[in-house]
């Protein structure tokens, strides 16, 4: 009864209006404006292209963008709730928002499906057909490794299965998100009480959902990205990807706390402590994803094995080895230099500027290792309108997902009155010097 005082009590230091700022439809609106100019820009894009084939790439990289922070929200939701931490009670609300952005990264992930056979090399040659196979070795569609792989693989590369598993993956994510949504309402209208009794119900779903969303997680992105190469196997790539979706959802987390925190509530409860505690938990993150993608990349090339290097040679050589090179600077040496700092970590501005230059550096990485799976740019980068379309796709499709996710944002208020950090995370910011 104690606690439950101390929490209602610095409760009301809050103010009654625990919803989203208005200036956060400002952000809505702008973020739509940003997406129809990016669109149209696609749009001519194209036209000077006249092939569907990069804009589709493009897409691709888009979707999985907007697919790390929606799924990579609710994993980092599940994290929370099962490590516990003061820094939940600020990002919970925006991260319960990310994972409800869901049924729009379903609609961009559609435009793949319907369109598989412009992307994916397994769907344009039945691995099932020996004829198919031989008749496309005979032409030179694809080469000897390819239609080995593509015989060896053929239970799994197919067009029905593609649609069966992401089917599957997706109505796995959306189960999660609307069962963790829904009872953290309920936990907002229950006691502060029946805390320790919700505490463990959260830790009972979110401790298997953790390892339910590694496994569906690389499930997809195996199917979605790493079978752009039917040729390319590595047991670390969906532990890449999952590293990688923490690297940018907080860093997108950090954005949007930042942001908010020029009103109500968030005003009151993110203080230079917890923000400096937010830098350093994207530190680790930004050191972790490196330490992975360097690892995969020294053993593979140390083996220097025939049926593992082409990947890294199709994505080094051709004037690649410059984007290999800015991928490097961009994704881990800039962040990780500029997080070593305790003032950058507690500066708003400048922390700011460097979650927006991970974000941009994460989509960078992207089209790293996306476009050189194909034909016409595998060790051959080159210049052409469609290269393009991969800055302006993206773009469209990332600020259409964020005036969606503003929707989504002020749906609920922005903090959990029943936290047990509660109390703590009001208290002056000398008690935590």
């Amino acid at each position: 009864m104690a606690n439950e005082h101390h929490v209602n009590a610095h409760a009301k230091q809050l103010p009654r209006d625990l919803g989203a700022p208005a200036f956060v439809d400002g952000w809505k609106t702008r973020a739509l404006v940003i997406g129809l100019v990016f669109s149209v820009i696609a749009a001519g894009l194209a036209l000077l292209d006249g092939s569907v084939e990069h804009v589709l790439r493009a897409w691709l990289l888009g979707t999985v963008l907007t697919f790390g922070w929606a799924v990579g929200g609710l994993a980092l939701l599940m994290v929370q709730y099962v490590s516990g931490g003061k820094w939940g009670l600020l990002l919970r609300r925006p991260l319960e928002a990310m994972s409800r952005t869901l049924p729009l990264v379903f609609v961009y992930w559609l435009v793949i499906a319907l369109f598989i056979k412009k992307l994916y090399l397994w769907a344009q040659v039945d691995g099932s057909n020996p004829s198919d196979i031989a008749s496309a070795l005979k032409s030179g569609f694809i080469n000897e490794v390819q239609a080995h792989c593509l015989e060896f693989k053929r239970p799994m590369l197919q067009p029905d299965m593609f649609w069966l598993v992401s089917l599957f993956c997706f109505a796995v994510w959306a189960f999660y998100t609307w069962r963790l949504n829904r009872l953290a309402l309920d936990r907002d209208a229950d006691s502060p009480a029946n805390t320790p009794a919700w505490i463990k119900k959260f830790e009972n779903i979110c401790g298997p959902g953790i390892v339910v969303y590694a496994l569906t997680m690389t499930a997809a992105v195996i199917y979605w990205v790493m079978s752009l190469d039917p040729t390319w196997f590595s047991s670390v790539y969906g532990l890449l990807f999952l590293v990688g979706q923490g690297y940018s959802v907080l860093a997108l987390s950090i954005i949007v706390s930042i942001g908010l925190s020029k009103a109500e509530p968030f005003k009151t409860i993110l203080r230079q402590t917890e923000q400096h505690d937010l830098g350093k938990f994207t530190f680790a993150f930004v050191m972790l994803n490196i330490y992975l993608a360097f690892s995969q990349f020294l053993i593979i090339w140390s083996g220097n094995l025939p049926e593992e290097i082409p990947w890294y040679l199709d994505r080094i050589r051709g004037h690649w080895g410059i984007i290999i090179t800015l991928d490097f600077l961009f994704h881990w040496l800039i962040p990780f230099t500029m997080l070593l700092s305790r003032d950058i970590k507690r500066n708003k501005r400048r922390l700011t500027a460097v979650c927006a230059w991970m974000l941009f550096a994460k989509a960078f990485d992207l089209f790293w290792l996306i476009e050189p799976n194909f034909k016409d740019a595998a060790r051959n980068l080159h210049f052409s309108w469609g290269i393009l379309e991969y800055a302006a796709v993206p773009a469209a499709m990332t600020a259409f997902w964020f005036a969606f996710y503003c929707t989504r944002l002020k749906m609920r208020p922005l903090v959990q009155i029943n936290d047990p950090h509660l109390a703590e995370i009001l208290e002056p910011e000398h008690a935590h010097a």
